[in-house]
């Protein structure tokens, strides 16, 4: 589903974020992505979401290579993509459906489709009778919920989070974790960007590890040295 062959990312300056990375993760898997802050997490999603290019190497999502693709495909390959990130951001002047529908409704989609699909979303991550509520009134944890509701409604083939716990307590933490394992349980490829070894050490899911722009450990992979 997702694979790097010798990735480079360089910025302006010469500043490489990324080096010579390679890795793959197969469709239906889990993974957590680990390192020191500016150790490369960012920049990583960041070219699965094509938000930024990889400056040598191929990223290769769903057998499309985004190294080469057409900027006019870009948002093809955003659809199958859904993304959670730290804080939610989510609109504190829409209701809890309007959030969730946002994704639908600049696809394009039928208003029929459009209210089967957010419910579908809601109930999916407990949240089906707060749906006319504001996000603002819900607690941070409900809010989070919001956000994978929004990045699930779309039925994206892939499932990538940014620190999707790092705002919640350890209790909070591990029911956003089984979301994520609901979902991987259904075929989804989920990838968690986090610091939360405490988290990771509880799980069964192999890690990617960065360290200044290169991975040093790539979980159960046979390439890359444990």
């Amino acid at each position: 589903m997702i694979e790097f062959d010798q990735v480079c990312k360089r910025y302006e300056g010469g500043y490489e974020a990324l080096t010579n990375l390679s890795f793959h993760i197969p469709r239906g898997e889990m993974r957590f992505l680990t390192g020191h802050s500016g150790a490369g997490k960012s920049t990583l999603l960041k070219l699965i979401m094509v938000m930024e290019r990889a400056s040598s190497g191929q990223v290769i999502v769903g057998g499309r290579n985004l190294s080469s693709l057409p900027a006019r495909r870009i948002p093809e390959v955003r659809r199958d993509v859904g993304v959670v990130f730290q804080n939610h951001q989510l609109l504190f002047d829409r209701t809890v459906y309007d959030n969730v529908a946002l994704p639908l409704i600049i696809a394009g989609y039928g208003h029929r489709d459009i209210g089967r699909r957010v419910r579908a979303a809601l109930d999916k991550v407990g949240l089906l009778d707060k749906e006319r509520k504001n996000p603002i009134t819900l607690s941070g944890g409900e809010q989070q919920r919001v956000g994978i509701a929004r990045a699930v409604v779309n039925k994206p083939a892939l499932l990538l989070a940014d620190e999707p716990t790092g705002n919640l307590d350890p209790q909070l933490s591990a029911e956003i974790m089984h979301l994520f394992e609901q979902f991987k349980q259904v075929g989804v490829t989920v990838l968690i960007a986090t610091h939360d070894l405490g988290l990771i050490a509880r799980m069964p899911y192999r890690l990617l590890t960065l360290r200044n722009g290169q991975l040093v450990t790539r979980g159960g992979d046979d390439n890359v040295p444990e």
